[in-house]
């Protein structure tokens, strides 16, 4: 275990043990009796990876140093310890961005374990944090939820090869994300990442794009031009919305993948290539295989390593972290003091479904800062600017269990009975969600008058949209 480890207790016995237990596993461990010692050591000796902090210290309190440390270390990754522990306890120390929380007295192998994980995490953080002075502020991924966990941690697996990589998940759920960390996290990150939508191209620009023309290969080819394989030779080209291209092209980047050789549009030569290609898409693929919609050979060629992006609505535990992350964001880019949210305000966007996720959550809340006086933003505030609100009763079904757990809000038993919760199946679920998007989709149509503004809205791309208008068989 080569992990720097800092722990903070005002029981030097505790001390004394987790010292001896941490450096027998070859950790390199400071201690610190109280907050202000702890601090200074923090900014004396930076680099340290995980911190064992307990709730109850003389001054400043866990609690208080979690909430700070998140802000001014947060690279550290925060294990919480206490002698009182209660879920309530518990529950608010995640809240508040700790990794995990250890009740006193503390046994031997749960300290270990706990700290290899955090550790493992706090590697991730920093290379996320390197992520962000190279890629720009916000260009990570954010949450402490199980399944983020564990999609950054197939992220830091894949990343150092060069397997096509299969990214899926619903719009917004933040995809190119990904395809960036595979990018920024690999031998390749001083090269070109170049970005294709293969949805918002007609398909017969589609191959010129990919593959680049020579001139007069077609009405209006002036010129040769280089495709995005050559222009991420060596690097990393992202094919989003892989779903959407036709069969033929579909071939072409199957010999693509194959031989690595690169034809142009009227070309009579081929190039070779060096690229990592991550395909993404929110179609699902083996059912346009069996539709025979897609190739089942290119989609075993490009799901070499398969990742999932889970939709907000599976992680509810991370919508607060989210929450004021973007608020962050937003208030440096406006240049004014960040806003905070009301815990009624968290409370109601937890009730959503989020049928644009991630991306319209940074919608609602850039929207909301725009236009709520004063620092807090109310339950009122998000009530009147969210797009069908009055639909997730329902929706909220999905969401209300582990949002409770995260303890964000607690829910009223009788707003959402736990056997119905309990007894809901697939089916069921989804037909809920689909009932949700249907009437947000319709709200934003009907607030917004067109298609476009509507996507604005929802934050969806417009071609996204018409799909799912289609879909709901919804007027535009």
């Amino acid at each position: 275990m080569s992990t720097r480890i800092l722990v903070v207790d005002d029981e030097p016995k505790i001390l004394e043990s987790l010292v001896r237990l941490l450096e027998s596993e070859g950790a390199d461990v400071g201690t610190a009796r109280d907050g202000a010692a702890a601090e200074a050591l923090l900014a004396r000796e930076p680099g340290f990876d995980v911190a064992l902090l307990d709730v109850a210290l003389p001054g400043d309190d866990g609690l208080t140093l979690l909430a700070r440390w998140a802000a001014a270390h947060p690279e550290l990754t925060v294990v919480m310890m206490s002698g009182h522990g209660t879920i309530e306890l518990a529950v608010e120390a995640l809240r508040r961005g700790a990794y995990d929380f250890l009740e006193k007295p503390l046994s031997s192998d749960k300290v270990l374990v706990t700290v290899r994980n955090a550790g493992r995490q706090a590697r991730l953080a920093r290379e996320n944090a390197a992520l962000r002075e190279t890629a720009g502020l916000g260009k990570t991924i954010i949450g402490r939820s199980a399944v983020i966990r564990a999609l950054t941690d197939a992220i830091a697996l894949a990343a150092p090869t060069s397997a096509t990589v299969l990214v899926t998940g619903e719009s917004g759920t933040g995809k190119e994300l990904v395809a960036r960390a595979l990018h920024d996290l690999s031998p390749r990150k001083d090269e070109a990442f170049v970005a294709l939508n293969c949805a918002a191209l007609p398909e017969e620009l589609v191959e010129s794009e990919l593959f680049g023309h020579e001139k007069g290969a077609f009405t209006g080819a002036l010129a040769a031009r280089r495709g995005k394989f050559e222009e991420a030779h060596r690097g990393t080209l992202f094919l989003d919305e892989i779903g959407d291209m036709s069969a033929r092209t579909q071939a072409k980047l199957l010999r693509v993948l194959q031989d690595g050789l690169v034809t142009r549009v009227g070309g009579a030569s081929a190039t070779k290539v060096d690229v990592r290609v991550v395909a993404a898409t929110n179609r699902g693929l083996p059912e346009a295989i069996a539709a025979g919609a897609f190739r089942e050979d290119l989609y075993y060629r490009l799901a070499v390593v398969p990742l999932g992006v889970p939709a907000l609505r599976e992680r509810p535990e991370d919508l607060a972290l989210l929450a004021d992350h973007f608020l962050a964001l937003i208030a440096k880019s406006m240049g004014r003091k960040p806003r905070r949210l009301e815990r009624g305000a968290l409370a109601k966007l937890a009730r959503h479904a989020w049928p644009g996720n991630v991306r319209e959550l940074r919608n609602l809340l850039e929207r909301l800062v725009i236009l709520t006086p004063g620092e807090a933003i109310t339950e009122a505030d998000v009530a009147r600017q969210l797009p069908g609100l009055g639909m997730t009763a329902e929706a909220g079904v999905a969401v209300s269990v582990g949002v409770a757990v995260a303890g964000v809000d607690q829910f009223d038993p009788d707003d959402e009975p736990e056997e119905a919760v309990g007894s809901a199946g697939a089916g069921s679920l989804k037909a809920r969600l689909d009932a949700a998007e249907r009437v947000a989709i319709e709200d934003a149509m009907r607030q917004a008058g067109s298609v476009a503004r509507a996507a604005e809205l929802l934050d969806l791309e417009r071609s996204h949209l018409y799909k799912k208008l289609r879909k709901h068989r919804l007027p535009y």
